[in-house]
């Protein structure tokens, strides 16, 4: 009888030691290798097929492949719909993590209920009970008869009762308490989530069924198990949101059928999550009319331009290396955009502490956002608030010039439409066919023509 073998795994990237060492050989990440059990050979589970669903693989030219249009189906939540890049794609397999108690099972129970009259679903749950299920169900005002659940922890089984039932969606709530029999690990572990969501994603491919994966998540916030989680799925979104707060917003970050970066924003009531329709207005809603430090910016979400507010505080620093503290933006990119002002913008904040906020807990990636944080930062530095409704946006470079973004005219079409009446952005995104009605635009090309244009 052959012997099993014992091996190291890097739950980050997959990758293989004989023994166990601290940092991985193959990524340099630091305490990632799990023990794995390596089934023999003879006992080793018999794999058929690809993804596309067929027994035996061919060599097939491109012009030969019909193409068609992707089908798509609506799940009836806009922004959920937004997010996933139009709607639910037959047969697609999609990722979704966020903390405990976010909201993920809740948007997939009123998924399931929106949907049931035109595609079947199944519910499939290894972490509640039936009761519990029905319960929050109920809570949410749903349709119990529409839903259609089970409570199963082993992947062979579950694909059976998908092969037997035939639903065209199905969630499986969550992946890491789901578990192979020919598997010995328990579950949860890298080669059981690995093995398990292997064989959802075939099942996905082969009866064009779509899956919904829920994924916990560790304490760094990334999707607990394997990083060759994230490339097997065709999508994956995070549900974020502030402690306390009752908005959350769920961001693609991986999706083979729309935009990546995609942003959806919803909000948490005794009903489940509602979808907000107008994000910029909510981000807004709490702005005060000539605050010291504080300055709208139009950033860019996937497809759309969004307003929020960037708020700045600097004060005298009783320590030797002041802080730079940033929630929602780069903290290194905050650093140097300080000492670019120093240099080009004749401020001197070295001997003084700089915090710099995103209201709503939306986190900025774009380079937009740099001339916005500069602006709130002499804001707050000099006590003077800006002018009131004023917007900004532009990436500010080493030498001290000024940027472009892309879509500058769509992002001041934004601000024009919420009633913002200034707007300082790079010059070279001014607006080509004329003015905006209503907004003065102060086109800049170097940090301190920014500067003067602010006081």
């Amino acid at each position: 009888m052959a012997k099993s073998k014992v091996s190291y795994v890097c739950s980050e990237c997959g990758g293989s030691s004989n023994k166990w060492q601290g940092q991985c050989g193959d990524c340099g990440a630091w305490n990632t290798l799990v023990e794995f059990v390596e089934t023999p050979a003879a006992a080793a589970v018999r794999r058929s097929g690809y993804a596309g669903g067929i027994a035996q693989a061919q060599v097939t030219r491109l012009d030969q492949v019909p193409q068609g249009i992707e089908v798509r189906t609506e799940v009836g939540i806009g922004e959920f719909d937004r997010v996933l890049g139009g709607g639910l794609v037959e047969g697609s397999v999609v990722l979704i993590g966020g903390d405990p108690g976010i909201g993920k099972s809740t948007l997939l129970l009123q998924t399931l209920d929106s949907l049931a009259s035109r595609l079947p679903g199944l519910y499939v749950t290894g972490e509640e009970s039936l009761g519990q299920v029905a319960n929050r169900a109920s809570r949410l005002g749903l349709s119990l008869a529409n839903l259609r659940c089970l409570t199963e922890t082993c992947v062979e089984r579950i694909i059976q009762q998908l092969i037997t039932e035939k639903p065209k969606l199905a969630v499986i709530d969550s992946i890491q308490t789901i578990h192979s029999e020919q598997l010995p690990a328990a579950p949860g572990s890298v080669s059981q989530v690995r093995e398990s969501a292997a064989r959802l994603v075939r099942h996905a491919k082969e009866q064009g069924t779509s899956i919904f994966l829920v994924g916990h998540v560790t304490k760094e916030g990334g999707i607990a198990g394997p990083r060759v989680l994230e490339h097997m799925v065709d999508a994956v979104l995070y549900f974020e949101g502030e402690a306390g707060s009752r908005f959350r917003v769920l961001r693609a970050f991986k999706n083979r059928f729309g935009a990546v970066n995609e942003l959806g924003v919803f909000a948490m009531g005794d009903r489940g999550l509602r979808e907000v329709a107008n994000p910029s207005a909510m981000f807004l809603s709490g702005t005060l009319a000539e605050t010291p430090g504080s300055i709208v910016m139009v950033t860019r979400e996937g497809t759309r331009p969004l307003l929020v507010e960037v708020q700045a505080l600097v004060d005298q620093s009783s320590l030797a290396n002041p802080r730079r503290v940033s929630l929602g933006l780069e903290q290194n990119r905050l650093a140097m955009l300080l000492a670019v002002l120093h240099r080009h913008g004749g401020l001197a904040v070295f001997d003084q502490d700089v915090f710099v906020n995103v209201v709503g807990g939306i986190r900025v990636q774009e380079t937009a956002a740099d001339l916005p944080v500069l602006l709130a930062v002499l804001s707050s530095y000099r006590d003077r608030p800006l002018a009131e409704k004023t917007v900004s946006f532009g990436e500010v470079g080493l030498a001290g010039e000024i940027r472009p973004v892309p879509n500058g005219e769509e992002r001041l079409r934004e601000a024009a439409s919420h009633g913002f009446r200034r707007a300082i952005v790079p010059k070279a995104n001014l607006p080509r066919k004329g003015s905006i009605k209503d907004l003065e635009i102060i086109g800049v090309e170097r940090l301190s023509q920014a500067l003067e244009a602010a006081d």
